[in-house]
């Protein structure tokens, strides 16, 4: 039997509004938006469900759908959870995307299920769902540079001039990564990115192509 598990819903973590585009926090919104340029146009127009922003496209025959909740990082569950009860989409159907203050800039970790580590909008999605058998992506964003920084400022903060090209590199391998998940499985997207280093430090690997 073929236990490889490909996700049918992808959602980006993140706040809406202008004032918080481009913070460290809103990264899993930014992968998303990230995936959509690359499919245009042979993804769905965005449309809106349950205070958050939806859109699919077709991999294999089957439909794949991209979510980015819209009440904020806190109740991030809410919305989640009430689309996977309309399309019956299962836990381990999910890949869930979020910023992650313990890895660097650079890195992506993904794992098949786990704990939250902390992240309010991941437990949010586990409360919702009443289960943390959902698949993650964690993208790093580092911690403040500062003793006295508190972790909220950090995370609400922007990214620094000097930041972006990483940011900008992390952005589009986690992207690819999410699209190899799409197609190959959760299990070969760990085993082909995780530990590569997007930051232009190490020798890096080759991702498996999609």
């Amino acid at each position: 039997m073929d236990d490889t598990v490909c996700p049918s819903l992808i959602v980006g973590l993140g706040n809406p509004g202008e004032e918080y585009a481009d913070t460290r926090h809103n990264v899993g919104f930014k992968v998303i938006d990230k995936i959509l340029a690359g499919k245009k146009p042979a993804s769905s127009p965005p449309e809106h469900f349950s205070e958050s922003v939806l859109c699919f496209f077709r991999s294999k025959g089957r439909q794949v759908f991209l979510q980015k909740p819209l009440t904020y990082m806190n109740l991030s569950g809410m919305p989640v959870a009430k689309f996977c009860r309309e399309k019956g989409i299962e836990p381990h159907q999910i890949l869930l995307i979020f910023d992650d203050v313990d890895l660097p800039l650079g890195k992506i970790r993904i794992r098949m299920k786990g704990g939250s580590g902390g992240h309010r909008g991941v437990d949010s999605v586990i409360a919702a769902l009443n289960s943390d058998s959902f698949n993650r992506m964690r993208i790093g964003i580092g911690r403040a540079t500062t003793e006295d920084s508190k972790t909220s400022d950090h995370v609400l903060s922007s990214f620094t001039a000097d930041e972006q090209p990483v940011l900008e590199k992390v952005i589009a391998g986690a992207a690819e990564a999410v699209l190899l998940a799409v197609n190959r499985g959760v299990e070969a997207t760990m085993n082909s990115y995780n530990g590569i280093p997007f930051d232009g430090g190490g020798e890096e690997s080759s991702p498996v192509s999609c």
